[in-house]
């Protein structure tokens, strides 16, 4: 074998195992998708609900009437809602906390819940929320299509765990944010008053 040869392939593995050596394995292309996945999944999962924390939860009071110009046949929630005028949501659980009953729970601990809202303000409406009292991965949302952009609109939240939960809809003129406290009925006894 002539020298050059020799040269060239020991150049060749000599950079193989640098590579390698690096990286601990041959490269790979880094796909992004994976890798927030996989940081999701690493996640640790959110502390359970605290009486503590369930007496400093800022819950939204729901009022006993609805949307002015509405009736209950109107709007899902009715006589649990709240609103500023322009965008209502009824479903409130009493006293601001949401008690999901044993299928609306999931094998995960999600917890999902249906809202109904009023639209005033013509726009189509979008979700989102947050926990307040622990890291937690944001809250997902269903607004199904058919419901014209006034008027009712039916939706479905998922709460990733229990807590103290911010919701905020929006429409493209106006928005309404309330909190509510998310307890299963298993873990009833940390509301405040009970147990």
């Amino acid at each position: 074998m002539s020298a050059r040869i020799c040269v060239l392939l020991t150049c060749g593995l000599l950079g193989t195992a640098i590579v390698t050596g690096c990286t601990g394995r041959p490269a790979a292309p880094h796909h992004a998708a994976s890798h927030h996945a996989a940081s999701r999944a690493t996640l640790p999962p959110p502390p359970p609900v605290t009486r503590a924390a369930a007496r400093k939860c800022p819950k939204t009071i729901p009022s006993r009437v609805g949307p002015p110009g509405t009736s209950p046949a109107d709007l899902f929630g009715w006589a649990s809602s709240y609103g500023n005028g322009k965008l209502w949501v009824g479903g409130l659980g009493p006293g601001g906390v949401t008690v999901p009953s044993g299928d609306m729970v999931g094998p995960d601990g999600s917890i999902s819940w249906k809202y109904g809202w009023w639209r005033k303000a013509a726009g189509y409406l979008t979700i989102t929320g947050r926990r307040l009292d622990a890291p937690a991965p944001p809250l997902t949302s269903d607004v199904p299509s058919g419901y014209g952009n006034i008027g009712f609109q039916a939706s479905g939240v998922t709460f990733p765990s229990e807590g103290c939960w911010q919701v905020t809809g929006k429409t493209a003129h106006t928005s309404l944010t309330f909190i509510t406290l998310v307890v299963t009925k298993a873990h009833r006894a940390v509301i405040p008053g009970n147990g």
